[in-house]
């Protein structure tokens, strides 16, 4: 089995819910395990400030699926809960979904890049990925508790715990 760091994060349309249903939807994927959640987070939104804060997460998976197949499966879930991609990479959105990991490869494609280009400069993933998986190191030797307590929490703050196995409201 592979192992796979999702980052989730959703800004519009009740947050909270378009995770958790996103969480759904990753434990239903074929040859899969959602193993372990973060808890949910408040974060400033990146770029544009004109827009509402975000709710973000960070789950743990378990899979026999290819990074591309994985990428797949997440955009399928994005599409459903209405994500529209647009041209302003921060702007608001119902659903963003991104592989942070995918066990130690390194992987440069059209489609994808792993590890997420993003994740050693945010707040709103390390925090969350050091609360699930502190002993985490990163393909280059970064130790993700490291570079979690060194960077500036810029307003994150914890919302609430996810309950595992998951409930619905």
């Amino acid at each position: 089995m592979n192992t796979v760091y999702i980052g989730l994060g959703s800004n519009l349309s009740d947050p909270e819910q378009q995770i958790k249903q996103a969480l759904h939807a990753i434990s239903a994927m074929p040859d899969s395990e959602l193993v372990k959640t973060s808890s949910l987070y408040f974060s400033r939104p990146m770029g544009p400030q004109d827009q509402p804060d975000y709710m973000n997460a960070v789950a743990k998976l378990h899979t026999q699926l290819t990074p591309l197949s994985v990428l797949d499966h997440l955009q399928a879930i994005e599409n459903k809960a209405g994500r529209i991609r647009k041209e302003n990479r921060w702007g608001a959105r119902v659903l963003d979904l991104d592989i942070l990991l995918y066990d130690q490869e390194l992987i440069e494609n059209e489609r994808l890049t792993v590890p997420h280009y993003g994740l050693k400069a945010r707040e709103f993933v390390l925090i969350p990925l050091a609360e699930i998986c502190d002993d985490l190191v990163l393909p280059d030797g970064d130790k993700i508790q490291t570079l979690a307590s060194n960077i500036p929490a810029n307003g994150l703050k914890i919302h609430s715990q996810l309950s595992y196995p998951l409930q619905m409201r």
